[in-house]
């Protein structure tokens, strides 16, 4: 394997199995998985996986020939979505969404300028990776890229309007014409920020005045993830010109997607060939049509809503009762808590990994994101029962406890992302 590999854990976990939101490893043990966004109905969903083989039984073939099926998720997946936005162009993974998105746009609108916030991650082809500034140092941004701060408070990110008005003002400076400004509604990889409601509209605003579009990367809060709707743009009362899905589309089988209106879609169409070999195949479209199927019948985005909120509140009770744990963030089934410095209340990287590592030992699994690697994120899939919710605020109190009495050495190795 190659070494641009990296594990989350100091100790890597050897996996074997799944079933909802339980992981088994080698030796049989099970792990709660308060982290996994890809398997969002469960792991193993008997629904998807019965969905998946029957299809796979009777045709998978690339995307060349017409397959009903596909149509038919395809109409199911639009109709979720605001009326204007009623084309899909099916793409394997998130990574090639944006990479999509970002050529529609730029065809769409004449320009090559990227806007995107101070830590985002949008992918991993060389496109979007240009634009993913949480990938470090060793890749570098694109010229044409500007990046923005979310905002730490609330009252900063009523700002984010305007700090995107200044990044597009630079990007004229130079001769670059805005083509887009893409956005996490979730901002997961800046340090979960949900709040306040409708701080993204003001910034959707400038885009399109500037000429360019508003792309929401729903790759993360996508499909009933917020608790609220089925996608994270909705709580902030907007419609995107183009919105990019993926990860837990097809509950782990690779699917994914650019969704948008049809003007944008035909002036791409008529003048660029795109095809995917497997995106969007018939075993695909059947796995993520049993993933819509199963988010509405089980209720999973009230499920979310309810169990989310028993999560925060109790991630709140423990932050009055440990110095350690700063501001708790985030809505629904994603959430972010900031890990600090007693002494200094500045972020603390190495004393998150060591929390994480510490659940990973107790058999509870998420991991840490944000700009130094100081944010617990805590997403688990859609299915987690209030009775489970419970079992890791009761493993997080217990590891809480342990670091105030100093008997756990902090010896974690830093930022995992």
């Amino acid at each position: 394997m190659g070494s641009a590999y990296r594990l989350f854990y100091d100790s890597p976990v050897d996996l074997v199995k799944g079933r909802g939101v339980w992981l088994y490893d080698a030796a049989g043990r099970a792990y709660l998985d308060m982290y996994n966004n890809v398997s969002c109905v469960g792991h193993s969903h008997p629904a998807v996986v019965e969905a998946i083989a029957r299809q796979a039984a009777t045709l998978n073939t690339h995307t060349r020939y017409i397959s009903e099926s596909v149509i038919d998720y395809a109409e199911q997946l639009v109709s979720t979505f605001p009326a204007a936005l009623s084309n899909v162009v099916f793409t394997c993974t998130g990574s090639e969404a944006n990479d999509l998105a970002l050529r529609i746009a730029k065809k769409c609108t004449g320009g090559s300028g990227i806007i995107v916030t101070d830590n985002a991650y949008h992918g991993v082809t060389e496109a979007v990776a240009r634009l993913s500034p949480s990938l470090g140092s060793g890749v570098p941004l694109g010229a044409e890229v500007r990046t923005v701060a979310v905002g730490s408070t609330q009252a900063e990110r009523l700002q984010f309007g305007q700090r995107v008005q200044l990044a597009a003002n630079d990007l004229k400076r130079h001769g670059v014409l805005p083509a887009a400004l893409i956005v996490d509604t979730i901002f997961s990889s800046d340090g979960v920020f949900a709040d306040p409601v409708g701080f993204l509209r003001p910034a959707a605003d400038v885009i399109r005045r500037e000429g360019g579009l508003f792309i929401a990367d729903e790759v993360q809060p996508g499909f009933g993830r917020t608790g609220e709707a089925l996608w994270g743009f909705q709580r902030h009362a907007l419609v995107p010109d183009l919105v990019t899905i993926g990860k837990p589309m097809g509950n782990g089988y690779p699917i994914a997607g650019v969704v948008g209106a049809p003007a944008l879609m035909d002036a791409f169409g008529q003048h660029v060939r795109y095809f995917n070999t497997y995106g969007g195949t018939p075993v695909a479209c059947a796995a993520a049509a049993a993933v819509l199927a199963v988010i509405e019948s089980e209720g999973l985005v009230e499920n979310a809503k309810q169990v989310g909120s028993l999560l925060d509140q109790g991630l709140r009770d423990l932050a009055r009762q440990f110095g350690m744990l700063g501001e708790i963030r985030g809505v629904g089934l994603f959430i972010g808590v900031d890990v600090i410095d007693v002494s200094t209340r500045s972020p603390d990287p190495a004393l998150a990994s060591r929390i994480v590592n510490l659940l990973r030992q107790d058999g509870m699994l998420i991991s840490a994101s944000g700009p130094v690697g100081n944010v617990l994120k805590i997403r688990p899939p859609l299915v987690l029962k209030e009775a489970e919710a419970g079992m890791f605020i009761s493993a997080m109190h217990d590891i809480l406890d342990l670091l105030t009495q100093n008997t756990a050495p902090l010896t974690g190795k830093g930022a995992i992302t």
